[in-house]
């Protein structure tokens, strides 16, 4: 499917996922003492920060000048919608800091040079850690898919307090809604 950019998608063309029962087990898990590299370029160890934390993960974001990483990307469920989840939570991000959340972070297993030219571009006010050796994934046991040889990151949103996970979204569809549904989460549940 070509769609005239990866921010314009209609979404009633695009298979929904399903809740696998992949997420169910995080709910209450600690966050584990894991470095991450970060667009900023410093590592990252979610655990070691404290208060409201929002992780948004994804497969990946799309590259310029290419629509799909493989020709089949829009019929795999939940595959398609990194680029617009990711600027939904850009363009939210002043009011999710408002409702308590203390940090922001965007998470893949895309390499750190790509995340940070991709963050540049979007002009993203918080960083996007890389799982590209997938030890958070690993570590945390997230769901997954495999793509082209790649392992990645099914789409979920992770609200962590103070080093522990005490709500999750998955699965998320449609995605350029997940950071409005993350935001009045928090309003709901202040900390």
């Amino acid at each position: 499917m070509n769609q005239r950019s990866l921010n314009e998608v209609d979404w009633s063309k695009i298979p929904a996922p399903v809740d696998d029962g992949a997420a169910a087990h995080l709910v209450g898990k600690s966050i584990p003492p894991i470095a991450l590299r970060a667009t900023d370029d410093t590592m990252l160890t979610l655990s070691a920060l404290p208060g409201r934390i929002v992780v948004f993960a994804y497969p990946r974001t799309g590259e310029p000048g290419k629509i799909a990483l493989v020709d089949d990307w829009d019929t795999i469920p939940g595959a398609r919608g990194c680029t617009p989840q990711t600027c939904a939570f850009r363009d939210l991000f002043a009011d999710l800091k408002g409702a308590g959340a203390s940090h922001v972070f965007g998470l893949s297993t895309q390499d750190n040079t790509y995340q940070t030219e991709m963050a540049s571009r979007l002009h993203l006010p918080f960083p996007v850690l890389s799982d590209e050796k997938l030890e958070l994934t690993r570590a945390l046991r997230l769901p997954t898919m495999d793509v082209a040889g790649l392992t990645l990151i099914k789409r979920l949103t992770l609200v962590v307090d103070d080093g522990r996970i005490t709500h999750v979204f998955y699965p998320v569809f449609p995605p350029d809604q997940n950071a409005s549904e993350v935001l009045a989460w928090l309003k709901e549940n202040p900390v």
